[in-house]
């Protein structure tokens, strides 16, 4: 491991860590951390700001994981250390030092990371999310469903085993993170995509 990639395995997770919904949320005088689920994320803000801070946020999240494995790459970085500095900074938003090592759930920088490590993949994964957001109205299906597919696309499509695993490990914690969502889904107590928080 060379001083270049420590230094974009770090960069990655700073670029990552920066909480946008947490800044943005502010600045309309809301803390996300006390509001709705507590989760530093777009959707958090969709219900709490309003859609149009929660799409800013959505994209910029998207460009964290994206820009991580861009910016790896510029560096001279190899595929998989690239694909390894969109992981940092997946893990960065995830556990930011800027709202105390809490954040989202990495749904956004996680695909960011993804749509440029393996575009295929990533494109069939936000279709099939997005299909199912839109069917059942839940924001956590759709992102499960996503991540399960691009576990499994990664494996019938017999990428590179690097690869496999860093989808696996995106995917795998995403479902953790989700696991709170998971039984409010079971419960029928989950909130569908729209709703305000009260």
């Amino acid at each position: 491991m060379t001083l270049v990639t420590v230094f974009a395995l770090l960069l990655s997770y700073l670029l990552g860590s920066i909480p946008a919904a947490a800044w943005v949320a502010r600045a309309r005088g809301v803390d996300i951390r006390t509001v709705g689920s507590g989760n530093s994320g777009a959707t958090n803000v969709l219900r709490s700001v309003g859609r149009g801070p929660a799409l800013a946020v959505a994209v910029f999240d998207i460009l964290k994981g994206a820009l991580a494995v861009v910016i790896a790459r510029a560096l001279g970085l190899d595929p998989l250390w690239s694909a390894l500095c969109g992981l940092a900074a997946v893990i960065g938003h995830n556990y930011s030092p800027f709202l105390g090592f809490r954040g989202g759930k990495g749904v956004a920088t996680s695909f960011g990371t993804l749509a440029v490590i393996d575009p295929v993949v990533g494109a069939c994964a936000f279709v099939l999310g997005i299909f199912t957001m839109w069917l059942t109205r839940f924001v956590s299906a759709g992102s499960i469903i996503a991540a399960v597919a691009a576990g499994l696309l990664v494996m019938v499509m017999q990428r590179p085993i690097w690869m496999t695993v860093i989808v696996l490990l995106l995917a795998g914690q995403l479902v953790w993170l989700h696991r709170a969502n998971i039984t409010r889904l079971h419960e029928g107590t989950e909130r569908r995509l729209g709703e305000k928080v009260k």
